[in-house]
């Protein structure tokens, strides 16, 4: 699954800032984008369901910060066509189902794979021995005996990581912002969580390496699209849990 083009904060192009209980969110001067990537993410994994009212004093007090950034993302959510304005009583999530999953990952499937294949063409084998550092990270993070608890920021670091070194081989910098901008929807710390997920995703990028080796172009493209099917899927499957009795979902 591919991820966000570089800037100066993984963690807000990931979608979320980490709130932890006591601990204000360090002010910087994006803190409404922060705020508007950890509501994203908490709307795409079903944390938020369709319907559930977010209000601004209680948000703003969770994540340590003032009610202006959570205004000031919600308006975002609201253009993004991700929340919806209620009269006196701020802002509720809007119907997320089955199709619009599909279409988030289709259009970033469709960017993925552009950039992917005018790396394969441009790769050279310095860069396929980084891609494959950057892949034996992520499997030494995700190959975890029983039991033990996954690094998920970590995890979440190296996919991304990876594919930023992709997308840089690419030399398409204004292609990958576009990629940046449709994955900043992409619940990342939910798929780290996953070992499923991230078995999966080592061996695509394994795969994808091969193919960028001997330039099979074909193949590129089928273990770009796999990661994005996984991807949606297993959302899916993870909102049918969570968001069990409301409709759109």
């Amino acid at each position: 699954m591919s991820a966000p083009t570089p800037s100066t904060d993984k963690a807000s192009e990931r979608g979320g800032i980490r709130p932890r209980a006591g601990l204000p969110m360090r002010r910087r001067p994006q803190l409404s984008d922060e705020v508007a990537g950890h509501l994203r993410g908490s709307i795409m994994s079903g944390a938020l369901r369709p319907g559930d009212f977010i209000r601004l004093d209680e948000t703003a007090a969770e994540l340590g910060v003032s009610v202006t950034p959570v205004r000031e993302a919600l308006l975002t959510l609201r253009g993004e066509g991700m929340v919806e304005s209620a009269p006196n009583r701020g802002y509720r999530v809007s119907p997320l189902n089955r199709s619009d999953i599909d279409d988030i990952f289709w259009l970033q499937g469709q960017i993925a794979v552009e950039l992917a294949l005018r790396a394969v063409d441009r790769v050279t084998a310095e860069d396929l021995v980084r891609l494959a550092e950057l892949n034996e990270r992520l499997r030494s993070l995700v190959a975890l005996p029983g039991g033990a608890v996954p690094d998920v920021e970590r995890i979440a670091d190296a996919e991304f990581d990876f594919h930023r070194e992709v997308n840089r081989i690419a030399g398409s910098p204004k292609l990958a912002w576009f990629l940046n901008n449709a994955a900043r929807v992409i619940p990342y710390r939910l798929y780290a969580r996953d070992t499923g997920w991230g078995t999966k995703a080592v061996t695509a990028h394994a795969r994808l390496i091969e193919a960028m080796r001997v330039r099979d172009h074909n193949e590129v493209i089928t273990q770009t699209l796999v990661q994005f099917d996984d991807a949606a899927e297993r959302l899916v499957e993870h909102r049918r849990r969570v968001v069990t009795d409301r409709p759109g979902v």
